[in-house]
């Protein structure tokens, strides 16, 4: 296990990390919680802290301008990073303007994830976005596989834990369709935010025993 004693863990992201923290306080109903429900109950003993700065509809564009308050004055010990889906999802939808391209994409990741390291003591962990979708030559999901290359470039650079969550979307559906895990290829319904928990838990090297 990754996660050491009394240490804070900040969640930054958009829909699929926010999922509704505000109505359900402060966590959302979604993979944060479940990981934090999780790792609270295997290890009670580390006392960790988690914090939810995911926030809907974000595009990086947006992340970069409240990462003062939501990243850096947090001072985490640990920052989990999902960020992608909307700058892809934009171009398909009825605000094309609003994409964010992938050279800028990766960008504004490469100043955010430099400023976070320059400026916090925190470890960082870097999640995929996804596409809940098998074929991979459908166009939204052949470029979200290119940012979700970026932050595996990225990944690397940084010495970050990698969380691999298309390819864990992508092993539940060899034997599943897409409406087992969301309405619309995006948002996780409960089972579906379970695949990201997973993949996150196994990354941080939660166990069981």
């Amino acid at each position: 296990m990754l996660f050491q004693s009394q240490q804070k863990i900040v969640f930054v992201g958009d829909s699929i990390t926010d999922a509704g923290r505000r109505d359900v306080t402060p966590y959302g109903s979604g993979y944060v919680n479940q990981v934090r429900s999780l790792i609270t109950a295997r290890y009670p003993e580390l006392r960790l802290s988690f914090v939810n700065r995911g926030v809907s509809g974000d595009t990086t564009r947006h992340l970069a301008d409240r990462w003062e308050r939501d990243v850096i004055a947090e001072q985490p010990d640990w920052l989990v990073l999902m960020i992608g889906i909307n700058d892809v999802w934009r171009a398909f939808g009825l605000y094309p303007h609003e994409c964010v391209p992938l050279p800028e994409y990766e960008s504004i990741l490469h100043d955010l994830l430099k400023r976070t390291c320059c400026e916090t003591r925190a470890r960082l962990i870097l999640m995929e976005p996804y596409m809940i979708e098998p074929n991979r030559s459908v166009l939204m999901r052949r470029q979200m596989d290119w940012y979700g290359e970026v932050v595996r470039r990225l990944a690397g650079e940084y010495e970050a834990v990698l969380v691999r969550t298309q390819i864990a979307f992508d092993r539940a559906l060899h034997y599943t369709a897409p409406e087992d895990w969301s309405d619309d290829q995006i948002h996780p319904n409960t089972a579906g935010h379970s695949i990201i928990a997973l993949a996150l838990l196994r990354a941080v090297g939660f166990e069981l025993s």
